[in-house]
């Protein structure tokens, strides 16, 4: 008759019992990994979140707008005019201009009032024309602050101080890296730095209300509005190109990535930052090292 050997059946059943242990802890410690995966994921997304979105009509506006729809947030847009927002798929359209302080903030105590205060605002809209600082008069230094500083003002400041009021929200500025270095348009880049200027402010003297405010600096985008310049230099891009380390430009949907990001509670520890989004541009020079030291 067989008898088993009983020590042996015991040190096998203890190896599948520990194997048995070990596969449950990697099964649990996957099923974990894969739903920690799953919260990161959502992060991004802002199901619930009502954004506003000013120069929605624009380049940069229009992927700002997909973008944020995409992520499950309803969008305001906003412009100079209604008609330029056709196509966007928007929650409500407001036309304003920025620098009338007092249209602005009718429109946005409206929305407050209405119970549809945004909890993103993304400060959009600028302008800017190619100068260099002897074309630079009293005239053209007056709109280009208006526009682009005293315009995010105007919107920045009832949204802010309503965010602070509910108790939280996010600011995100499109500035851009004439705020960072110097590459032409000297009353554009005085606004743009000072928007970098004001988002540090309202980051350390809202930050207790739980409102963060953040910077997004792009570099040359590829939008329509460089279709005239195009026209009239068809080899533009070849030579704009080379300044980036990418080799290229970048695209409105890189911009509004960004801004998601920073919008988003996957940034929820990040307030008064300045994110380059500018193929790399502001990193430093290839072609200064190239000249001066040789590297190939």
């Amino acid at each position: 008759m067989f008898l088993p050997d009983v020590a042996a059946l015991d040190r096998r059943e203890c190896l599948v019992g520990n194997l048995g242990a070990l596969i449950g802890a990697n099964l649990k410690q996957r099923i974990a990994a894969v739903t920690m995966a799953g919260d990161f994921l959502s992060a991004f997304r802002l199901p619930g979140k009502r954004a506003l979105i000013t120069g929605a009509g624009g380049g940069i506006g229009r992927a700002l707008v997909r973008a944020f729809r995409a992520a499950g947030a309803s969008v305001i847009g906003a412009d100079l005019e209604a008609n330029t927002m056709e196509g966007l798929e928007l929650e409500e359209r407001l036309a304003f201009d920025l620098t009338d302080a007092r249209a602005v903030e009718k429109a946005a105590n409206a929305l407050e009032g209405a119970g549809r205060g945004p909890d993103i605002l993304i400060s959009n809209a600028g302008f800017t024309r190619g100068e260099t600082l002897a074309q630079i008069d009293r005239t053209v230094w007056e709109k280009e602050i208006a526009i682009n500083l005293t315009g995010a003002f105007n919107i920045a400041s009832p949204v802010i101080a309503a965010m602070a009021r509910r108790g939280g929200g996010s600011i995100v500025f499109i500035a851009s890296v004439n705020a960072i270095s110097h590459y032409g348009n000297p009353a554009y880049s005085a606004a743009k730095a000072g928007l970098v200027a004001y988002a540090k402010a309202v980051a350390v003297e809202r930050g207790a209300s739980g409102v963060r405010a953040n910077v997004v600096c792009p570099g040359s985008v590829r939008t329509p509005a460089w279709d005239h310049r195009l026209e009239k230099s068809p080899d533009l891009l070849r030579r704009v190109t080379p300044h980036y380390p990418l080799g290229r430009m970048v695209t409105p949907e890189e911009v509004a990535y960004a801004a998601l990001f920073l919008a988003s509670d996957a940034a929820s520890g990040i307030t008064g930052a300045v994110l380059p989004v500018d193929a790399g541009l502001t990193a430093g020079n290839l072609r200064f090292v190239n000249d001066v030291i040789g590297a190939k």
